[in-house]
């Protein structure tokens, strides 16, 4: 199956796509998508949203993996993440691919088995799982990364469920 995972910002979108076939991750593609502040923030939006449109019909992933907003201490900031997932999951839902939406406590846990994990530490299992030999940069395509290999074990994991029943 092939995963693109999102983790969404007005500033930067961070992408990641993995292919995930019966033995785990394989095939990795990731960059960013950046907007400039002294864009206007409906410019920003559609940016991220013309971009990564662009994006998934160029790799044509089979399912979104798209992280959910968590509440910040800065109103602000938050709303505009908000909006860039908006944005987000608008190109993704125009695409017709299948979306699914994570928490960043389930990433952390599905990557490093603890959902209080670091930033540091799921980037390193990120490039630990991947066999990548240094950490994704920047920031967010790791975290879109993680996203997406969430969403591969979830996967795996409900498929394995079925199996044992």
């Amino acid at each position: 199956m092939r995963i693109l995972g999102v983790d969404p910002g007005l500033a930067s979108v961070g992408y990641g796509l993995i292919v995930y076939p019966e033995g785990g991750p394989d095939q990795v593609h990731w960059g960013e998508i950046k907007t400039s502040p002294s864009q206007s923030t409906p410019e920003r939006l559609r940016v991220i949203f013309e971009s990564l449109r662009a994006v998934i019909r160029e790799l044509k992933p089979e399912a979104v993996s798209v992280e959910e907003l968590f509440f910040a201490a800065n109103m602000k900031t938050a709303i505009q993440v908000a909006q860039a997932r908006g944005a987000a999951l608008l190109a993704t839902a125009e695409s017709g691919v299948q979306v699914a939406e994570y928490t960043p406590l389930q990433i952390k846990k599905a990557i490093t088995g603890q959902g209080r994990a670091s930033k540091s530490q799921v980037q390193k299992m990120v490039s630990v799982l991947l066999g990548l030999r240094e950490i994704p940069r920047p920031d967010h395509a790791s975290d879109a990364l993680a996203a997406a290999l969430c969403h591969g074990h979830t996967i795996k994991a409900d498929r394995m469920m079925r199996l044992a029943r």
